[in-house]
């Protein structure tokens, strides 16, 4: 059970929209604190299954400062625990048991000859639009921290593009507050029934884009950039706003950083936006393999 002792938010009235002195204070503590680049995230490690001290503090200052973390492991760890052994150094414990994945809720990223799996893109070499994770788990299994491990990168391409939430929540709220406002709707964003062979896998999910966490009190976005499989609210404000939220993903921000990860490397974040573009598999190897776990809980 999440116990609201675990974490710690100094603005908890920063995504009111009510409060603009709060979110001014936010606002410019955040702005300050951000990245120039992606190197300022990157964090070198001995041994992901026993981080020191040293290498846990640096990722989660890495997360305070931008949500997210990329880390270098100095040994080339494929086994599945690399996964789970690095989340607990954070607080990870509740993973979410996904389609694919295995008993103890890793999945591993990799094309797939399996006709069923191979329908769901991860499990494919197409490119990944613009989303964070879980947007389709019902509300009280909200994915709160994500981490992706390379075991083996693909021959070519495979890059991923990672953008802050909370970025993209502050750019919007100065151009229009209003726009927030309509995203905030508890009925903005609904993706249908997953439903294959007469059969419902999952029932429809309806719920806001961004939110203030429950728990945490730290801001939420589930989103996706997929045309198909989703439905928008039909008023106007929603409409401008869902456009703007896709001007601004397309428009190359300097708050967008990309990185391919490689072998040893992998992302933590505080499921944050992201994509990833095609690639292409060597002739006769292995192939590009990722393990990715997700979580219930939020970085600690």
């Amino acid at each position: 059970m999440l116990q609201q002792s675990q974490l710690k938010n100094n603005y908890p009235s920063a995504f009111d929209l009510s409060n603009d002195r709060a979110y001014a204070a936010w606002r410019e503590q955040k702005i300050a604190n951000f990245p120039q680049t992606l190197d300022e995230l990157v964090v070198e490690i001995e041994n992901p299954h026993s981080l020191n001290e040293l290498e846990v503090a640096a990722i989660r200052r890495a997360c305070t400062r931008a949500n997210m973390a990329i880390y270098s492991c100095h040994s080339e760890a494929a086994d599945k625990t690399v996964v789970t052994d690095l989340g607990r150094h954070f607080g990870l414990e509740h993973l979410d048991n996904n389609l694919y994945a295995n008993e103890e809720g890793i999945s591993a990223l990799q094309v797939s000859a399996e006709r069923r799996q191979f329908e769901y893109i991860p499990y494919s070499n197409k490119a990944i639009s613009w989303h964070t994770d879980g947007y389709y788990n019902s509300l009280d299994r909200k994915i709160r921290t994500m981490v992706l491990h390379c075991v083996r990168p693909a021959a070519r391409g495979g890059e991923n593009a990672l953008m802050d939430h909370e970025m993209l929540y502050l750019l919007m709220r100065d151009i229009n507050p209003q726009y927030i406002e309509a995203l905030m709707q508890p009925d903005v964003m609904t993706i249908p029934a997953n439903i294959e062979n007469g059969v419902e896998i999952r029932p429809a999910q309806t719920g806001p884009v961004f939110s203030v966490d429950e728990i945490s009190g730290f801001l939420h976005m589930r989103y996706t950039a997929r045309t198909r499989s989703i439905e928008w609210k039909q008023d106007k404000k929603t409409r401008s706003a869902v456009k703007l939220l896709e001007e601004l993903l397309a428009s190359g921000l300097s708050t967008i950083f990309s990185h391919r990860l490689s072998a040893g490397q992998g992302l933590i974040c505080n499921n944050i936006l992201h994509t990833r573009s095609a690639f292409e598999d060597k002739e006769g190897s292995p192939g590009r393999l990722v393990y990715r776990a997700r979580y219930l809980d939020r970085i600690v």
